[in-house]
C-alpha cells in the first residue's frame, strides 16, 4: 500500500475512429479500486465526433479532449500530458482493458526507490489471457535496430513474476513520473507513429532514471487493433523510424555498421519478400520509409 496521501494519476489514452473500443476501455476503469486519478481521452479528429457516445456512458473523473488534427501516438499523448494534473501519467492504449489493482501496483514501485522513472505493467492478450505480450524488452540491437520483447507469445506459468528494471518502456501502457517529462522532455514527435517509446526511453535511461517492469500489475490488450498486423502505414513507419531512431541514439561507429546491414540485409530481404507475395503497396511503403531518411533532419524540438 502507498504511506500518505495518494499521489493523483492522469490516466491519458487516444482515441481514433474506435469510440466503442474507447469506451469498453472507460467501462474497465470502473472497477479500478484507486480513487485518485482523471481520465483525459484525446481524440485524434475521428470521422464521427465522440462527445455523445461518451458522455452517455457517464465514466466517472473522464475528460474528453476534441482535436482537429491526427497528431498521432507520439503528439497526442504530449497534448495530453500538457493538459493532464497528475503527479504521474499513465500512458495508456485505448484497445486494452485494465485490471482492479493496476494503478496501485504501478505507483508502488516509485515510493521504493526514487531513480525509478517509468513503470510498465506485465501485459497480456486480451483474446488469449494467459498468453503474454510483454514482460520486459531486452536492449536495442545496434546492428539490426531491434529489439526482442521478453516473453512475448509465453504462456504465463509464473516465470517473469520477478519486477526488475528492463531496456525500454512498452507504449501500451507506461506510467510516467511527471519529474521524468520535465527534465527529459516528451515523446519526439518527429516519430508520429513507432519508436518514439524507444526514443523517449533511451533518453529517460541516460538522464539517470530506471524503467521498471512490474511484474505485479496486470493489464489486457486486443493487439493490433488499431493499425492491422499487416499494413501499408505500419510498414511505412516501421521502416523510417526504426532507421530515425539509430540516427539519433547509434554512436558513429554502431550508426556506420547498421547502414551497412540494412543497405545489403534488410533491404534485398524486403524488396524479395514484399514482391514474392504481390504486396506492392507494402514494397513502396518500405522503400518511401528508407529514402525518407536520405533527405529528412533527425533533429526534433521533443
Amino acid at each position: 500500500m502507498l504511506s500518505g496521501q495518494e499521489p493523483f494519476v492522469s490516466i491519458i489514452t487516444l482515441n481514433y475512429n474506435q469510440t466503442a473500443v474507447t469506451c469498453d476501455f472507460l467501462e474497465s476503469a470502473r472497477r479500478l479500486r484507486y480513487t485518485n486519478y482523471e481520465i483525459l481521452v484525446c481524440d485524434m479528429d475521428s470521422t464521427i465526433d465522440p462527445t455523445e457516445q461518451i458522455l452517455a456512458g457517464n465514466y466517472p473523473n473522464t475528460r474528453l479532449l476534441l482535436r482537429k488534427e491526427n497528431l498521432g501516438f507520439a503528439g497526442g499523448n504530449n497534448w495530453g500530458m500538457r493538459q493532464a494534473g497528475g503527479d504521474f501519467f499513465f500512458i495508456v492504449n485505448n484497445d486494452t482493458e485494465m485490471t482492479p489493482d493496476l494503478i496501485q501496483q504501478l505507483l508502488q514501485p516509485f515510493m521504493e526507490d526514487e531513480s525509478i522513472g517509468v513503470t510498465c505493467p506485465r501485459i497480456m492478450y486480451f483474446d488469449q489471457p494467459n498468453v503474454i505480450q510483454y514482460a520486459g524488452f531486452n536492449p536495442m540491437s545496434t546492428l539490426t535496430g531491434r529489439t526482442s520483447t521478453i516473453g512475448i507469445h509465453e504462456e504465463d506459468k509464473g516465470q517473469y513474476n520477478q519486477s526488475r528494471s528492463t531496456s525500454g518502456a512498452h507504449g501500451c501502457a507506461m506510467m510516467v513520473k511527471r519529474e521524468v517529462a520535465e527534465r527529459v522532455g516528451m515523446f519526439p514527435e518527429k516519430f508520429f507513429l513507432y519508436y518514439e517509446e524507444w526514443d523517449w526511453s533511451a533518453r529517460i535511461l541516460k538522464a539517470g532514471f530506471k524503467i521498471w517492469y512490474t511484474a505485479t500489475a496486470l493489464i489486457y490488450h486486443k493487439e493490433s487493433l488499431s493499425v492491422g498486423k499487416s499494413n501499408p502505414m505500419k510498414v511505412y513507419y516501421h521502416t523510417r523510424n526504426r532507421i530515425l531512431y539509430m540516427r539519433r541514439n547509434a554512436a558513429p561507429m554502431q550508426l556506420l555498421a547498421f547502414s551497412a546491414f540494412f543497405t545489403f540485409f534488410t533491404i534485398p530481404k524486403s524488396v524479395i519478400s514484399f514482391a514474392a507475395r504481390r504486396q506492392f503497396t507494402h514494397l513502396k511503403c518500405f522503400l518511401k520509409g528508407a529514402f525518407w531518411n536520405l533527405y529528412s533532419s533527425s533533429y526534433s524540438k521533443t
